[in-house]
């Protein structure tokens, strides 16, 4: 219920701030922000030495990748094809292509799977992120053309994959190999790490929903198709029932590799795909960030309920 409560305190109060000032203006230091403050200590965990598990369990980990990054984006292109707008579609197609999130060890640890799997599926997620952004600037150009719409290399997806990647991956790592050699350090940020992942979490989506491009939300698409929003969230509700019924039925939950591996593929990273629309909303048009937004509104509830059902 807390986390809750900070989603929707830090998204009211964000949309609030835009509508009675001139909003925030987007800068790509979020993005380092949010991969220091909500990645770089979900890789405290991570040793090096942990790889040779992608070895011992490499059929679990090609089952995870497939369901990731082929299953779940064929229902996000057969639910968004349904709603019939290209921005909502896209924001639901970037959440299936961006695999687990900021509580996806929250969620592994409370239901007894494997921790260490776990965060070397986060890991390798996590340098996921090129091949996500890959996937969506591809998505872009085709299924622009089927909305009669224009994706220009100008102002595709991919003009700024380097510097998310750097930001939210390569940094992050470093940071964290480097903190580990400072045990003050490390026993401090590991004491109040669920503080600062919620106070993090605040801060980012006050900013984002700050934004003069998220008021656009009001100013364009409630003003003119205020259909969008019910839309939406029925796209998002159906999407993550859907994920949930065909997880169910690929992993063995008896298994806590595979426990883990399931956790990966019914929780997304939605903080994540945030910063990253924000830098596409030219793009793609602001109704991207409608699925997105109601991801939050889904998710953490849903998730409280299939950790008590995996139980």
């Amino acid at each position: 219920m807390q986390l809750i409560a900070i989603v929707i305190l830090g998204t009211i109060l964000g949309l609030t701030y835009g509508i009675y000032t001139d909003g925030f203006i987007f800068s790509t230091n979020i993005c380092l922000f949010a991969g220091l403050a909500l990645i770089m200590p979900s890789l405290f965990d991570f040793k090096i030495s942990e790889i040779k598990l992608i070895w011992q369990y490499k059929a679990i980990m090609i089952k995870g990748l497939l369901v990731n990054y082929l299953l779940l984006p064929a229902i996000a292109i057969g639910i968004g094809l349904l709603t019939g707008d290209f921005g909502i579609m896209s924001g639901l197609f970037l959440l299936s292509v961006l695999s687990g999130g900021g509580m996806v060890m929250h969620w592994i640890n409370r239901s007894n799977a494997d921790n260490s799997f776990g965060f070397l599926l986060l890991f390798i997620n996590l340098l996921g992120i090129s091949l996500s952004l890959l996937m969506l600037h591809l998505f872009a150009g085709y299924a622009s053309s089927y909305f009669d719409l224009s994706y220009s290399s100008e102002i595709s997806i991919s003009r700024f994959t380097k510097e998310v990647v750097t930001l939210l991956i390569v940094i992050p790592f470093i940071t964290s190999r480097v903190v580990l050699l400072i045990k003050p350090l490390h026993t401090l940020i590991t004491k109040y790490r669920k503080v600062i992942s919620n106070l993090s979490l605040f801060i980012i989506l006050f900013y984002l929903f700050g934004l003069q491009s998220s008021q656009a939300l009001i100013e364009e698409v409630w003003d003119f198709n205020p259909e969008f929003f019910p839309i939406a969230f029925a796209a998002v509700f159906v999407f993550y029932l859907l994920v949930f019924i065909l997880s169910m039925f690929i992993y063995n939950l008896d298994n806590p590799q595979e426990k883990a591996a399931f956790w990966h593929s019914v929780t997304r990273y939605i903080t994540l795909a945030l910063v990253i629309s924000t830098f596409s909303v030219g793009t793609f048009g602001v109704s991207m960030l409608l699925p997105i937004m109601f991801a939050y509104i889904v998710q953490i509830p849903w998730a409280i309920y299939i950790s008590k059902k995996v139980q």
